[in-house]
């Protein structure tokens, strides 16, 4: 009796400190998430280096500065009069520049407005303010201002808008914005799954239904727990040596004659990055699928072993169908844990500063976490707004990625009660 009622208290303690423990991981949770959205908008302070008579208010939200008798908005400027004030105010070189970026003929009207406001008004932030202080500190803003804001345009800012997953990275962070990043991320997360699934779970398959039970089997599965939990720059470093380094002609595209803006014909590509990813979540895809194949009953292939079936035919028709969608479950988590990868991506070359898109496997290319680690290193504020901006939009693709898994996962569930 002494033994059972030691064991049910020490049961309540265990319970006790299990739910404290989750409790106070949700409280941090919540902490943090509030922390990040408190940094996506606020009140920010604008100066402009120049001001000539062209404004754009719709920018920051402010009302036009100047002589109401000489301003002119630039909304209401159509695309020949836009390219005339550029031509007036830029340099021709900046101006061939821009031209060679991306052709000016091609921005449309609102990329030339864009232009003259980053270009002819040269805005700079002064200061911000996160939207905490914005809601229970206006009235001290607004005197800060009035003592030390003069000639600036202050408005309150929504940091993640759409202009911000429009826009290209940039120094100003006015106009910074994360398409590349994003576009770097779901190539490289794209091209790892092309890579890793079918290996890993041939792999799963293998040890589970082909492989004997002796020495060298148990030691690859040995070696596979033991590589699921080697640190990620481990595998940085081997995508360092082996693709961007052994195998570059192969990841840069040089020996298909194909560079894909990669001008420096090296291995620092999207390509490089999806290997070094794949070889980062195998070994996680292929303990969960091997999990789930063992959880398949025995019954259901000896069912199909009885009615004549070969044993691969019992493996793609029963086996795999049955244990689909625990494989997929698994495999959105070790997914989960790519996209939001950063040391072995900085190892194997992704760009810090990159205004270009990747257009494929072959291309230069940066990532949101990279990005985000970028904008966190820099002194000014308001690049620390667009870090907690784009976090969010991270948050919200690995969700995306996750809530579409649940989708295949229920859907495939309910095929097979059906």
């Amino acid at each position: 009796m002494n033994d059972i009622a030691r064991r049910h208290r020490d049961g309540k303690i265990m319970a006790t400190i299990f739910v404290a423990a989750t409790g106070f991981a949700i409280l941090c949770l919540a902490i943090l998430i509030v922390s990040v959205l408190d940094q996506t908008a606020g009140y920010v302070l604008v100066e402009y280096e120049t001001l000539p008579e062209y404004v754009l208010p719709s920018v920051d939200g402010g009302e036009p500065t100047g002589d109401p008798a000489t301003t002119a908005k630039l909304d209401s400027l159509d695309s020949a009069a836009l390219v005339s004030v550029l031509e007036e105010n830029v340099s021709s070189r900046r101006l061939k520049a821009l031209d060679i970026e991306r052709p000016l003929a091609e921005r449309g009207r609102n990329g030339l407005a864009a232009l003259v406001l980053a270009e002819v008004l040269e805005p700079t932030v002064v200061r911000s303010w996160s939207f905490f202080d914005s809601m229970t500190k206006r009235s001290k803003i607004f005197e800060w201002v009035e003592e030390n804001g003069e000639g600036g345009n202050l408005s309150f800012r929504y940091w993640m808008n759409p202009s911000f997953l429009g826009a290209s990275q940039s120094s100003n962070a006015l106009f910074a914005g994360i398409r590349s990043a994003i576009l770097g991320s779901l190539m490289t997360i794209v091209l790892t799954i092309v890579v890793a699934f079918p290996i890993a779970l041939g792999a799963a398959v293998y040890l589970e239904e082909y492989a004997k039970d002796n020495l060298f089997n148990r030691i690859i599965k040995t070696n596979i727990y033991n590589l699921a939990g080697v640190p990620s720059i481990i595998y940085g470093m081997l995508g360092l040596g082996i693709f961007v380094r052994v195998l570059s002609p192969l990841t840069s595209g040089a020996i298909f004659g194909v560079t894909g803006g990669n001008s420096s014909g090296d291995g620092r590509t999207v390509l490089s990055a999806a290997l070094t990813l794949a070889l980062l979540l195998l070994p996680t895809i292929i303990i969960n699928a091997e999990e789930a194949i063992r959880a398949v009953p025995r019954t259901l292939r000896e069912s199909g072993y009885a009615l004549g079936a070969t044993r691969w035919q019992v493996v793609a028709h029963h086996v795999l169908p049955a244990s689909m969608d625990r494989i997929l479950t698994g495999t959105v988590l070790a997914v989960s844990r790519g996209i939001g990868e950063t040391a072995p991506l900085v190892l194997v070359g992704a760009a810090t500063f990159l205004t270009k898109d990747p257009t494929g496997a072959f291309s230069r290319f940066t990532t949101l976490p990279i990005q985000i680690y970028q904008w966190t290193a820099r002194p000014q504020a308001e690049f620390r707004n667009l870090a907690a901006a784009a976090i969010v939009i991270l948050l919200l693709l690995s969700l995306s990625i996750n809530a579409t898994a649940i989708a295949l996962r229920n859907k495939l569930r309910a095929e097979k009660r059906g």
